[in-house]
């Protein structure tokens, strides 16, 4: 599949099926995690492969809503930078997410990003507090976002062309 064919392809997909994601695929989407932008080619990410179900169950606690897709899924990549590295640490992240997500359609595995920052449960921890607690994670580190992977249990319909907002471009 070339390029334009592979992001018209790309849906968040939430659903998976109870096969692992194998080793050689997690090296791949690491690798492309790693080979992602970063400012002045800083590399300030970081990432953690979770595949322990007991801590994808709590990681699927850390927010009110949106989350509960991690519990179920075999495999999620959490992504964080060192902001003392650059101040742009959040646009190194997503630009990592990104690169994350498409590799895994390639492969022929789902993704959904699951954002982090900025996010937690109402009237209790952030939701970077709960992920820094459960994976024990360094306080230099700043979580922008997890992605879950596993196989697809649906397939979605790629993205429709007509709904372009071809006049959101001026």
């Amino acid at each position: 599949m070339d390029f334009k064919d592979l992001i018209k392809q790309r849906r968040s997909i939430r659903t998976f099926t109870s096969e692992p994601v194998s080793e050689e695929q997690e090296r791949l989407l690491l690798r492309a995690a790693l080979m992602a932008p970063s400012s002045k080619g800083k590399h300030s990410y970081y990432f953690k492969v979770v595949r322990d179900r007991a801590q994808l169950e709590a990681l699927a606690a850390c927010r009110d809503a949106g989350t509960q897709l991690l519990a179920e899924a075999p495999m999620a990549i959490v992504v964080m930078a060192d902001p003392a590295v650059t101040d742009i640490w959040v646009e190194d992240c997503a630009s990592a997410t990104s690169y994350i997500l498409l590799q895994a359609e390639d492969l022929g595995l789902g993704g959904c990003w699951v954002q982090v920052r900025q996010r937690g449960l109402e009237g209790g921890p952030s939701a970077e507090d709960t992920v820094k607690r459960v994976l024990s994670l360094p306080d230099n580190l700043k979580v922008l976002s997890m992605v879950a992977v596993g196989h697809k249990a649906i397939e979605r319909n790629p993205q429709n062309e007509d709904k372009l907002l071809w006049d959101h471009v001026l």
